[in-house]
């Protein structure tokens, strides 16, 4: 029988009390898996362009599309692959706690990201931090502070984004760092989510024991126009 965690990810994959699409669909990826416009901004740190965490990353792509159920994902570019380190702004997303306080919420994007941009030319320099991977999830990679020092640095960055920003979401405390690498777009049978569901611990497993450590370049206040590519337009926060 499968422990808890897996039950709850099976029944993720099977839709299990989610209506009859996954979320963002018809927003974010349209029924082919091919991303729509949704453009925003957000505070990542790209994975480091050539490094042995990259090349690990897209072995795991690799090894993820071909799995039995990978026509049930829309799937990333390598080159957006990043750590979110704090949520910015979406086009979809227009709500108290999600969007600056001080701006209306039909504001334009490009309005907002002007006035976060200006926000932040005095933000002061953020700590270094490391990070590790957690476990391999349907959407790519989970990751923490290399040691509590880290996950402390990184906390603090964001409580620092938040008070500049002036809001931070619901989740601010308890947000899971994750490397998003694909989307489910369509839900899966009970069986077919049982067996992508192994197949991932599997490859979390593998992943664990060769990649101790991932690799990230800055982090960027960047914009974007779909999930395809972050534009850093403010770098190295």
């Amino acid at each position: 029988m499968p422990n808890e965690t897996s039950q709850k990810l099976i029944d993720h994959l099977a839709g299990k009390g989610q209506g009859n699409a996954p979320a963002h669909a018809g927003t974010r990826f349209d029924p082919q898996g091919r991303f729509l416009p949704e453009p925003g901004n957000t505070v990542v740190a790209h994975v480091l362009d050539g490094s042995k965490s990259q090349g690990a990353l897209i072995t795991l792509a690799e090894k993820m599309k071909a799995l039995p159920s990978a026509a049930h994902f829309a799937f990333t570019p390598i080159s957006s692959y990043h750590m979110t380190v704090f949520q910015g702004i979406i086009e979809f997303r227009r709500t108290a706690g999600f969007w600056p306080p001080t701006l209306p919420l039909d504001a334009p994007i490009d309005a907002a990201t002007a006035h976060m941009i200006e926000k932040l030319q005095d933000f002061p320099k953020s700590q270094p931090f490391n990070v590790k991977p957690i476990a391999v999830t349907p959407n790519g990679l989970t990751v923490a502070g290399a040691t509590p020092d880290d996950e402390k640095a990184l906390r603090n960055f964001r409580d620092q984004l938040a008070n500049c920003l002036g809001y931070r979401h619901p989740d601010h405390e308890t947000y899971t760092f994750h490397i998003t690498m694909a989307y489910l777009i369509k839900f899966m049978t009970a069986e077919q989510a049982k067996t992508h569901a192994d197949a991932l611990q599997k490859l979390s497993v593998e992943f664990l024991q060769n990649v101790p450590m991932i690799e990230l370049g800055t982090s960027d206040f960047c914009t974007f126009e779909d999930m395809n590519h972050f534009e850093p337009v403010l770098f190295n926060l």
